[in-house]
């Protein structure tokens, strides 16, 4: 099989990483999004329910306003596990999951996971760029790693069946993650530093660790992490291509990062100078993401370039679609 139309049809698509809070886009942003994304065969899509410092309040409210939208949503799976996954892709459906940028939610209190788990939540960052209760992020000088708190998170998270995510977070936070973690640790939109030397993106030895913990790096399709020179399509395989040729193919996946609205989204990050600091996120040269319509060109770049159609299903969602199988089963549902 080498037509891209036909391995994106076979494939799970899955993107680990859609940010839907206000400040990306209203409600109707993010639906026109979802459409978009099932039009162009996607499979399953986790929304950002929260960001640091938002509270456990805050997220809850966040979670039910989406639920009734997810409820309503014709065609539409509320994922909680990797069944729900297989299930919306024998009916053509999309499965919607949950997920936190950032720890904050979940307060000082570990029995927060376990709650939010149950209402859906199946991932979090650690911390989301700056320093919180958990870790240190991306952009802090002083990089001391997780808090004895974000230690026995970490543990409660890979107890219940949560992905501990590293994106955004400090070196020695993702590396403490690792160590003291029972599970994979994962970094579910991370560029290659080695690619493009950004503070977001990643080193390769801190992706190798992601790896070897039995973790997946996914690709961020946000212009100011791939380059934002040239191409998006291809400045988004040379991230995709670089992890799989250090890692695998079986390691790598997709977490977008599709903004609904870019305008909304910049005015948000002007706002927040100690979180997005201008050397961060320069607004000089505009900034622009990969849509749902980056598949097929992905596929097309990835078979001109010698990846079989087993690869290629891999890197689409079939990675995720294994480290969801086998982690998110956690503690059960009704445990």
């Amino acid at each position: 099989m080498s037509d891209p139309a036909e391995i994106i049809a076979d494939a799970i698509v899955w993107d680990q990483l859609f940010p839907t809070t206000e400040a990306c886009g209203d409600v109707s942003d993010h639906k026109a999004t979802l459409d978009r994304m099932q039009a162009e065969g996607f499979t399953a899509v986790s929304l950002s329910m929260a960001y640091d410092p938002d509270d456990a309040a805050t997220a809850i409210d966040r979670i039910s306003r989406w639920r009734r939208v997810i409820d309503a949503r014709p065609d539409t799976v509320f994922m909680r596990t990797g069944a729900d996954v297989r299930r919306a892709k024998a009916s053509g459906a999309l499965a919607v999951g949950f997920h936190f940028q950032g720890s904050t939610p979940f307060e000082r209190d570990i029995g927060l996971v376990r709650v939010f788990h149950d209402l859906g939540v199946r991932q979090a960052v650690l911390a989301y760029n700056i320093r919180n209760h958990v870790g240190d992020g991306c952009i802090e000088s002083r990089d001391a790693g997780l808090s004895d708190f974000g230690r026995l998170l970490v543990a409660e998270m890979h107890r219940v069946g949560v992905f501990v995510d590293g994106s955004h977070s400090s070196a020695r936070t993702v590396l403490d993650a690792i160590d003291v973690g029972t599970g994979p640790v994962i970094c579910s939109h991370a560029n290659a530093a080695m690619v493009h030397d950004h503070p977001r993106n990643i080193t390769d030895d801190l992706a190798k660790a992601v790896a070897s913990s039995g973790g997946i790096v996914g690709v961020n399709g946000v212009s100011v992490f791939l380059g934002n020179k040239g191409d998006l399509h291809d400045l988004l395989f040379a991230h995709v291509d670089h992890w799989v040729q250090l890692l695998g193919a079986e390691r790598v996946g997709l977490g977008l990062d599709v903004v609904s609205d870019i305008a909304k989204s910049m005015k948000a990050i002007a706002q927040f100078p100690d979180q997005w600091p201008e050397d961060y996120i320069s607004t000089s040269g505009g900034m622009t993401c990969c849509g749902p319509d980056c598949i097929s060109p992905l596929v097309e770049r990835m078979l001109a370039s010698g990846y079989s159609a087993d690869d290629c299903r891999a890197v689409l969602g079939g990675n995720w679609l294994r480290l969801a199988e086998q982690l998110w089963s956690g503690i059960g549902e009704d445990a």
